[in-house]
Parts: structure tokens; sequence; C-alpha cells
């Protein structure tokens, strides 16, 4: 064996293949040599690599193999180091004048490794460049090589606007992979792409595989908000998965690499492991942990005020503000956030951009709002959106075309809206000079950053191809945050886009919080509340809580035990609630402010009765610290219920942590806790470990 290591869980073996490389296992078990025959390994691809008129010689349909970068793969160099983060693994390849890095970060203590490609042209001429995987791996089953289309699962998490993190699991022969008997390779793949600005409008860029002869997974993210691919399929009867930002096939992405020039591949992760699916979700968790902006709000968790969801609904004044701003810190609210409309004195949608306030919502000054709120003991926040700008806004009317997305000569219209473009300095310009007058001068800390468009494959300015006009241009995007942290530490800005349709971690790595939907129902707000932490962390999961104001008690009770493993997102008709259902929200915050918060940023999830589907009658969810665990319970059903929690272990001491006043019944009964719940209702529970 060529190269061969065990870090963190996880073996990697590396050989040689006529003069390249070979990626023959990563694994959580050591690697066995005839699991791979001889015939085979050319099949094991380390990098997959596709050139403009190469031969990409192999009867392959749409999937990615057999790509070819215009040369036969030569092996150079490879590094074995350490950095802040863990061990970093760079295999170094060439392909003519092509030189292809493959770059896989393993992180100290985490069965993770983080794997990206890098491209250098070194030669004299350009190098058409159509597909680049992140990742690839083969042999998914290669252990046991059985009957994988009926002996694995694909779990998959699908997403829409108010419909976010519903998860459905396959067997591969569902969704149209079965193994080869009489040939070797498939024209069949399972393949999840997306192309635009929403990644995550349909699908997830993430996954898991799941071996359930031996309870292995293989679990992966791909970190852009914007167009990505994976695919997974059967090739000499072994099972792959390849890993990408965009492609020329799936996206109209293409890069002309000109001379001297680099590229970097869109980052993954790749987590494998023996044990089970909150395992999975749990080391994803600590991953993510790792990787994103170290920030002060991730540790402090304060209770956030917005005054959207079922509450101003974008019609903010100072007659409905004040008062409103009274409720809040009565509540306990830490930062009331201002939703949209506060610059625009009516219909705004075709028209915003410039984020200059309303004198005619605030006729005497729009500061006296925002005092009001320091006033009350509360930092201020408002909503932005400085991507989109609306088609009728007077910028749009003397800025070049130069400053957003076209494509065929014309400026791109979506929703009454043009696509800035944060690649010119006359974009960025004016995003700093928004984001230095809200602060300089009305001391805004917090900004609600909200993206509302689908904009589309890209752009044709000073691009390649569409594909990579979007990517330069969402890359810019982040370099450009990077700067306002730098000016700004201690700002917080949260990450929306009509919900959870962006919350991936190339924008979560950096950003400290997001939406996690628009959802107006409190019954399905809960289950999509529950799969979040699949996703991102809960740290960073910001949950609505937003009674309406004709709201029961047990409606306000389950609209807070919802929000309470996360960030609370209060919201809501509150001036309609009476005084004692507004006493159940301060009773929640003050549990999340003296308990619950403090545990949060390093406890671990887990879902005793699973992942939440869309119709549940029942959900769980639970925070596991070193000492106790905090479970949250659900009954969705309109009877009462019984609801019988699996735990794993026997534990010590329940006792009901929310709400304190109402009668709950529960039962620790060796592994299994009884929980009666009346009709449509919530609690808190916290469990000592033994």
């Amino acid at each position: 064996m060529f190269f061969s290591i065990l870090e963190n869980g996880i073996y990697m073996d590396v050989d040689k293949w006529e003069d390249g490389l070979v990626l023959l296992h990563l694994g959580h078990q050591p690697f066995t040599a005839d699991t791979v025959p001889e015939k085979a390994k050319q099949r094991f691809t380390m990098v997959e690599v596709h050139c403009s008129g190469a031969d990409q010689n192999d009867h392959h349909g749409a999937k990615h193999t057999a790509s070819n970068p215009g040369a036969p793969l030569r092996y150079l160099s490879h590094s074995d180091n350490r950095n802040s983060y863990g061990r970093l693994i760079e295999f170094v390849q060439e392909a003519g004048d092509l030189l292809i890095r493959s770059k896989y970060q393993f992180l100290d203590g985490i069965p993770v490794v983080r794997s990206w490609t890098e491209l250098e042209n070194r030669g004299s001429s350009f190098i058409p460049v159509e597909y680049v995987s992140s990742f690839a791996l083969t042999g998914l089953m290669k252990e046991n090589p059985s009957n994988w289309s009926d002996s694995a699962r694909i779990h998959l998490p699908f997403n829409s606007w108010t419909e976010e993190l519903q998860w459905k699991s396959f067997k591969s022969s569902e969704l149209g992979l079965n193994r080869m008997r009489s040939f070797d390779f498939s024209m069949q793949r399972i393949a999840f792409s997306n192309s635009g600005t929403f990644a995550a409008k349909e699908i997830l860029p993430m996954g898991v595989f799941e071996d359930k002869t031996n309870s292995s997974f293989y679990a992966w993210q791909i970190e852009t908000h914007g167009s990505w691919n994976w695919e997974m399929a059967e090739i000499k009867n072994q099972l792959y998965l390849q890993l990408s930002g965009p492609s020329d096939q799936e996206n109209q992405w293409f890069k002309e690499l000109t001379p001297k020039e680099k590229f970097q591949s869109v980052p993954v992760a790749v987590t494998v492991l023996k044990g089970s699916i909150d395992d999975v979700f749990s080391v994803l968790n600590a991953y993510r942990r790792r990787i994103r902006r170290i920030n002060q709000d991730n540790i402090d968790l304060p209770v956030i005020f917005n005054d959207y969801m079922n509450c101003l609904n974008a019609d903010p004044t100072t007659e409905k503000l004040l008062p409103l701003i009274d409720k809040a810190a009565s509540l306990g609210a830490e930062y009331y956030v201002i939703d949209a409309g506060w610059y625009a004195d009516g219909a705004w949608w075709d028209s915003v951009g410039e984020w200059q306030e309303s004198a005619k919502r605030f006729p005497d000054g729009f500061i006296e709002v925002i005092d009001h709120i320091r006033a009350k003991g509360m930092k201020p926040g408002l909503w932005l959106e400085l991507e989109r700008m609306g088609k009728n806004c007077p910028l749009a009317k003397v800025w070049p075309d130069e400053c957003f997305f076209v494509r065929h000569g014309h400026r791109v219209i979506e929703h009454q809206s043009l696509q800035l473009d944060f690649r010119h300095p006359t974009v960025r310009a004016h995003a700093d000079s928004v984001i230095d007058r809200l602060i300089g001068d009305l001391g805004i800390k917090f900004i609600k950053m909200d993206y509302n468009i689908e904009a589309g494959i890209g752009t044709e300015i000073n691009a390649d191809s569409f594909g990579d006009g979007l990517l330069q241009h969402q890359r810019a995007y982040l370099d450009w945050l990077d700067s306002v942290f730098k000016r700004y530490p201690e700002l917080v800005i949260e990450n929306c886009a009509s919900g959870g349709l962006r919350n991936t971690y190339s924008l979560l790595s950096k950003l400290s919080i997001c939406s996690t939907t628009d959802n107006t129902n409190y019954l399905s707000n809960a289950k999509i509340s529950i799969n979040s932490p699949t996703a991102y962390c809960m740290e960073q999961a910001g949950v609505w809580s937003y009674p309406l104001a004709e709201a029961s008690d047990e409606e306000v009770i389950m609209n807070m035990v919802s929000c309470l493993s996360w960030r609370p997102y209060l919201s809501g008709q509150i001036w309609g609630l009476s005084d004692a259902k507004l006493e159940l929200i301060r009773e929640g915050v003050r549990l999340y402010k003296n308990h619950l918060r403090k545990l949060i940023p390093s406890a671990s999830p887990f879902w005793p009765l699973g992942l939440a589907a869309y119709n549940a009658q029942e959900g769980a969810f639970g925070l596991k610290s070193k000492d106790k665990i905090i479970l949250s319970v659900w009954n969705f059903s309109e009877v009462e219920r019984k609801i019988l929690i699996p735990l794993s272990s026997e534990y010590g001491k329940v006792k009901l942590l929310y709400p304190r006043g109402f009668k709950t019944e529960f039962e620790l009964k060796g592994t299994t806790l009884q929980v009666q719940l009346p009709a449509l209702s919530a609690r808190i529970l916290e469990i000592e470990l033994n």
C-alpha cells in the first residue's frame, strides 16, 4: 500500500494505479485488500476532472465517471501536515499542464474529513474545465457486497419554503438504482443537484448513506449556497459517491483556466462511522461548531424578539412599535429586531434598495424607535436584503449593467427584482455604506439578512460561463461578509432566505444564526424545529414562538417548547394575550436564560422517536450533556396521548422543567419514559444521568 493512515477513527488507504493514484478505502474499519479486485482498482478514482475536448471513454450516460483532464494522471508528491484543525493531507498529480491537488482536512477528535480539489494551469494555453469533484469514493459497501439495493438506505432531506427538513429514507432500488447482474456497469444513478441561488429550494446539499448490515454510515454536506451536485451509482459492481460544486452538464458552469490561474472547488465534508443515525448528526453538529467563525453570539445565545411572524408582518410604524417594544422587554427579550418595511412609505417590493428610513412611518425620526429599544434594555436590530434590488429602485436606473446579473445581454429580472453582483466595487461600496450608516448613526447591533429571489444559473458578466459568474459572485459575497465582521466583530447577522432555503455552511460557517422557516403554523413549526439539528447546530437555529391573540394555554406552551432547545425568536400577537399567557412566555424565557442556554452550545442532539415526519402525531427531541438530558416531548394529535420514549440506558431522576404550573404525568420504567400529554400539547423534562 502506497499510503495508509488512521485518523480520528477514519482509515484511509491510497495506492498507485499506473502512474496515478486511487483511493481504495475511506472507512471506519481497516482496509481488507481482497475487497478490491485488481481489475477494479482503476475505478477507485481519487478525483474526477473533465476538460472539454477530452475523451470521456466510458459507457457512462449522465454519470461523471472516466472523466478526462486531457492527459493520463501522474503522481507527483504528497504532504502530511498539521494545522489548527488537525491533520491535512494533500496528494498532487498532474495531467499534462494541469496540476491537481486533492486535499483532505481531518479534524482532531471528530470522524469527519473535509475535502476539496485545487486545479492549477502550469502551461501557456487555456485549459477548459467542465467538471471537478470535491470528493470521490468508490466501494461504499465493498465489505458487504451482497445485495446493497435492498440492504442499504439513503436518507434525503427534502426542503421547500415553509416545508423545510422533510427527511425521507429509501432503498436504492426505490430510487431506481439496482445492482447489475450481467454487466459490471450501469447508466443509472441516484443524483441530486441544485442550480441557482437558493441552494436548498428542493433538497438540502447533504445526505446520509446507511449500510444496515453492519450499522455503518456515510454522511456528507456540500458547503455552498449556490449550485451543487452529488451522485451515487454502480461501477465494477461497486457503489461510488461523488460530491461537487457546479458542473457544465448540470449547472452551466464552465471554467477556462488561464495560464498560471488556480481554481478551488467547493469544499465538502464527509463523516464515516459505525453507530446510529443520531450519532451521525451528533458528529456533524460537532464538525459544524469547529468550522464556524468564533463569535460571542453562539456562546451567550441572547433572546430575540422579531416583529414579523404573526405580528406586524412588515408594516412597522412608531405608533405600533413603541407599545410592542415595551411588551417585548417585559417578556425578557434581549434584542428587538424591526423586520421589513421600515424603509418605505407603502408598497416597497419592486423599489427597495436604498435602505433609507421612512419619514411617513416614523414622523419624529427613526432614531426615536431605536432609542426606545435601548431604553428598554434591548439591543436594536433591522431587516435587510442587500443582495436584491427592486427593479424600480432609483439606483437601478443609474448603475451600469455590470452591477447586476446579466444573461444574453439582458438584466436578470426575478420576482420584480434584480440580483446584485458583489464582485462589482459599486455594489460593495453601497452595501458597506448601508451597514456603516445603520451601525454608526443608529447603533444597530443585529442584521436579519434576508434573501427572497431565485436568480437562476448565474451571470455572463466577466465570467467564462453563467455558473462561473454565480460562483464568483457568491465567493465575493462571502469575502464581503468577512470584511463586515472585521470592522464590526460583535455584529450579529442572521442568515435568512425565505426561511431555510440557503441554510448551508458556506454561510453558516460565518453567520451565527439562521431562520429555520417562514411557516406560520405552530404545529408545523415544531416539527421543522425538531429536525433542524440535522442541518445546523442548535445554537444557530432560530425558531419562532408566535402565538396568536386567541391562543389557548397549550398553544402558548407548545410555541415556547418548540423554541427553547434552540434560539428563541419571540413574536406573535402578544398584545392580545392575557397576563397569564404572557407569564407562560416569561417562564419559558427565564428557563432558557437561567438553565438551557448554558447547556445548548456543548450539548449533543438526539431523537428518541426518530425525526419528525410532516404528519407525525408525536415527537421528541433531546439535548444530551455530560450529566443530564433535556427532553422536549410533543403530542400533535387532537386526543390525549401516552407517549412512550425509549432511552439508550437507565437514567435517574426525572422532573418537569416547563411549564411548572400544569400537571403532567410521567414515569420512568427501566429504559422507557412514559409521558401522558393532553391533546395538542408539549412539555420539557430534565433527566439526570446515573
